[in-house]
């Protein structure tokens, strides 16, 4: 039986409203109200966070003010990017039983091989590098995240068609942990488009041409030409305006206020960095109070960052660490590209119980 993706574009669009319509595309799949799918988008001038990052860590706010660029927070995990008409994102959608393979990190593997084979069609050498990442003669070309929704997978990507370093840099808080372990000296020299590799940039058209190649040689799918259903567009508009579309939703994570009673610290792993906010109680403050948990690694499904947050409430300092195993040990959690050892290393080191 052949394997059917519709395929559809939205343009370009807000971002936050773009963020919306991959909640409404989720929930429309999972409902059985749209088929697995291929989408294409694009973007204004967007600043946008992963799902659990801090927004005052990630995004230069006043920079994005004064010159109109958006900020927008993903419903996915990973790092802030900048995006604009110069970028092309990609999207699928579809059923875990879709194409057989039951991991996330199967499934970014297959996806991503088949992105960089649709891209090799515009006359580069793009390869898969893990954990999540196509680059070109090791700089990075598309970045990639995804997660499942029960038996829904969402798996996103861009391509970096032409870009303006200067705005991307002055825009996003780039660490300099990151670019130091390639030895870069800032982000622009971590990316590479199309346009610096070719000469002139591809049509986007003949991109999503490509892609869509790719996705059918490596997937063994066949992309059909699709309509954005009127179900999809009203629940993007809901989902706008009751939360994605909210500076709410955008600073709802961020770095607390500095308080005596509150403890942070990072910790930086293979595949990310988890910073950890924890407030704690007690007249020796040896209880968690409450906890936050920020950074830009991947997680499925999102909310487990969240349930572990609630967990960690009202436990002894030093039982942390042993809280933070048994949650890993009974959740049913995907981590693409960090551990649960990350997660304890992390907490611990915030409430000072690292042994």
């Amino acid at each position: 039986m052949a394997r059917t993706f519709r395929v559809i574009d939205t343009g370009i669009r807000d971002g936050r409203r773009q963020i919306a319509f991959d909640q409404a595309l989720i929930d429309a799949h999972r409902a059985g109200s749209v088929p697995d799918t291929i989408r294409f988008l694009r973007f204004p001038p967007t600043a946008l966070i992963g799902r659990h990052q801090a927004l005052s860590r990630e995004v230069d706010a006043q920079y994005c003010q004064t010159h109109d660029v958006g900020i927008a927070r993903r419903i996915t995990g990973g790092g802030a990017i900048y995006f604009d008409e110069g970028q092309l994102g990609w999207e699928l959608v579809f059923d875990r039983k879709t194409l057989g393979i039951g991991t996330l990190a199967e499934l970014t593997r297959e996806i991503c091989e088949a992105a960089a084979a649709g891209l090799s069609r515009l006359g580069v050498t793009a390869r898969y590098r893990p954990r999540n990442d196509i680059e070109v003669d090791g700089r990075k070309i598309s970045g990639t995240g995804g997660f499942f929704d029960q038996e829904t997978l969402f798996y996103q990507g861009t391509v970096l068609v032409d870009l303006n370093p200067a705005e991307m840099t002055a825009a996003l808080k780039v660490p300099q942990t990151k670019l130091a372990k390639r030895s870069l000296d800032s982000a622009a020299q971590r990316v590479v488009t199309l346009k610096e590799l070719l000469g002139v940039a591809p049509t986007i058209e003949a991109i999503q041409q490509a892609l869509l190649a790719g996705f059918a040689q490596r997937l063994c799918v066949t992309p059909i030409p699709g309509a954005i259903t009127p179900l999809e567009e009203e629940l993007a508009a809901r989902y706008f305006e009751e939360e994605i579309g909210t500076d709410a939703f955008v600073a709802e994570i961020d770095d607390p206020p500095a308080a005596d009673d509150v403890r942070s610290a990072s910790h930086t792993g293979a595949g990310g960095t988890i910073t950890v906010y924890a407030q704690l109680a007690g007249a020796q403050r040896d209880r968690i109070d409450r906890v936050l948990i920020t950074g830009d690694f991947f997680v499925t499904p999102p909310r487990t960052v969240f349930d572990l947050e609630a967990a960690l409430r009202q436990v002894p300092v030093a039982e942390a660490g042993a809280v933070i195993d048994r949650f890993f040990e009974r959740a049913e959690v995907g981590l693409l590209s960090v551990s649960p050892s990350d997660f304890r290393s992390a907490v611990e080191a915030a409430v000072g119980a690292a042994h």
